[in-house]
């Protein structure tokens, strides 16, 4: 619900939130024409433009402070990365009412009621995309991620209108967040655990079992024919982990922790520092102004 508030206005960020939640104080405050409810009202704003002030804050100093890192060179932990978006192999996405390929969409439908439009359904796409250097390829998570995209498409059919949000194939990407890399070689494996779970495997199907194992052909499987069986679940097991070793570095970029901004965009990190700092100013206007207002409250006859 948060977030498809803060959509509604526009923004798709928690920015936009908090000016909604405002407006709507401010709507009550108004509607109740009593001069009691301007102080908690007035209290309220200030802790919301205080909150929003120092999250827009973080945000631009999170994005103008964090140096750009190579792919294939980036450290463990909070980076920011610019390239190509791609998608991944074997996992094409389509936007749900264009059917246009794309790395994510978010979508909002809305059908006219007594002449405004309220909301019937939103969603947005959670898979995996690529975003590519010249130094390599990560596979970007987009679960809890604020995503800005310049491409949005509004149609009205009839009384209802659909809108769209997507990032696209080939879009210059900036990204922030946890970089994390692995590899086949830092892998956990468990022989026998996987040779235990291979052996069930074979079990489960007893005609391929007394097919490869029962020697003798007496229906049964013995305890010479079960050692065999055995060391061809090893054999087997250990081919499977050579190949899972050989696998190279992967990188992922997804959510971090402690707070900290995890944000993807299509827009460039200048103009992005820049959007942040409007959002910044402006809350530390808007702060101001709602302690002016508590003075101004203050002072109303009770």
């Amino acid at each position: 619900m948060k977030r498809w508030l803060a959509r509604q206005i526009g923004w798709g960020n928690t920015q936009g939130l908090a000016l909604f939640v405002q407006a709507v104080l401010f709507g009550v405050a108004f509607s109740l024409h009593s001069t009691q409810v301007w102080l908690p009202v007035f209290v309220a704003t200030a802790l919301i433009n205080l909150w929003a002030w120092i999250a827009a804050l973080s945000w631009r100093r999170a994005i103008v402070d964090t140096p750009t890192s190579r792919i294939a060179s980036a450290a463990q932990g909070f980076v920011e990365l610019v390239g190509i978006g791609q998608p991944l192999p074997n996992a094409p996405l389509l936007t749900p009412f264009n059917q246009l390929p794309c790395l994510w969409y978010r979508y909002i439908v809305e059908r006219r009621e007594d002449g405004d439009w309220k909301h019937v359904e939103q969603g947005e796409s959670d898979l995996p995309f690529s975003l590519v250097d010249d130094t390599g390829c990560c596979e970007i998570d987009p679960v809890g991620a604020e995503i800005l995209t310049t491409h949005k498409e509004t149609r009205t059919q009839g009384d209802e209108r659909q809108t769209e949000y997507v990032l696209l194939k080939g879009d210059r990407l900036y990204a922030l967040g946890d970089f994390v890399s692995f590899s086949g070689a830092q892998v956990v494996l468990n022989t026998r655990l996987d040779v235990g779970d291979l052996l069930a495997e074979w079990k489960a199907d007893q005609v391929d079992l007394m097919r490869r194992f029962d020697l003798d052909r007496n229906g049964t499987i013995d305890e010479a024919e079960w050692q065999a069986a055995r060391q061809a679940a090893e054999r087997e097991v250990a081919q499977r982990h050579q190949e899972i070793r050989k696998q190279p570095t992967q990188h992922r970029l997804h959510k971090p922790g402690a707070r900290k901004p995890y944000l993807i965009a299509n827009h460039p990190p200048e103009k992005l520092g820049r959007r942040y700092a409007w959002f910044s100013a402006a809350y530390l206007s808007l702060l101001l102004a709602s302690l002016f207002g508590i003075g101004w409250a203050m002072g109303l006859p009770s």
